[in-house]
Formats: structure tokens, C-alpha cells, sequence
């Protein structure tokens, strides 16, 4: 069983930068792809970027590409999304996930999720 909490969500201006964390635990993290996803309000959850944690490859939505990073600390079992240059449409609740491989929709944990507001 993996456990997943999420932190670092907030209200920030457009333009800055925001980085969100995810701990995980429990289970064998190693054996997981490790994902992003985004639901805002009256939208359906949308993924945001992966990360595999054996070999760093990495898939970023479209609408990310260029100004958000995922990355991984094995030691500290720590997944990140580092968000640049947020826009009011970024505004969403930002879930952590583990699939057990790449997928745009399914994913076997989720985190409880962090907020993240962005104002114009």
C-alpha cells in the first residue's frame, strides 16, 4: 500500500512560480511510474506530467510544456513539480499519483491533493 501526501499549494500571482511535493511511502516506490494530475472546478482530472522512477523519463501535458518540471529525490522518496510562470488557468486542485505504468488517466494511489490558485 502506498501512501501519498502532497504540500506546497497556494494562492499566487500570474507569472510566478510555485513548486509542489510529494512524499511517498509504503509499498516499493521504485516499482512505479510517478505522475501529476490536475482537476479544476467542474472539469474532469487531467494529467499534468510522469515521471518513471527507475529511468527519469518523463511526459508533460501540452498545455505545461516549458514551464513546468517534474523531478525525483530516491533517497527521500520525494517526487516535485517546480511551476513557472503560473497562469489563472493553472488554477486547479494538484494531485499526486502512482501508476503502475504511464498512463493519462489511471493511476493506482492518489494523494488528497493541494490547491493551487492562481489570480490575474
Amino acid at each position: 500500500q502506498v501512501q501519498l501526501v502532497e504540500s506546497g499549494g497556494g494562492l499566487v500571482q500570474a507569472g510566478d512560480s510555485l513548486v509542489l511535493s510529494c512524499a511517498a511511502s509504503g509499498g516499493t516506490i521504485s516499482n512505479y511510474v510517478m505522475a501529476w494530475f490536475r482537476q479544476a472546478p467542474g472539469k474532469e482530472r487531467d494529467i499534468v506530467a510522469t515521471i518513471n522512477w527507475t529511468t527519469s523519463s518523463t511526459y508533460y501535458a501540452d498545455s505545461v510544456k516549458g514551464r513546468f518540471t517534474i523531478s525525483r529525490d530516491n533517497a527521500k522518496n520525494q517526487v516535485y513539480l517546480r511551476m513557472n510562470d503560473l497562469k489563472p488557468e493553472d488554477t486547479a486542485v494538484y494531485y499526486c499519483a502512482a501508476q503502475p505504468r504511464m498512463s493519462t488517466r489511471q493511476a493506482d494511489y492518489w494523494g488528497q491533493g493541494t490547491q493551487v490558485t492562481v489570480s490575474s
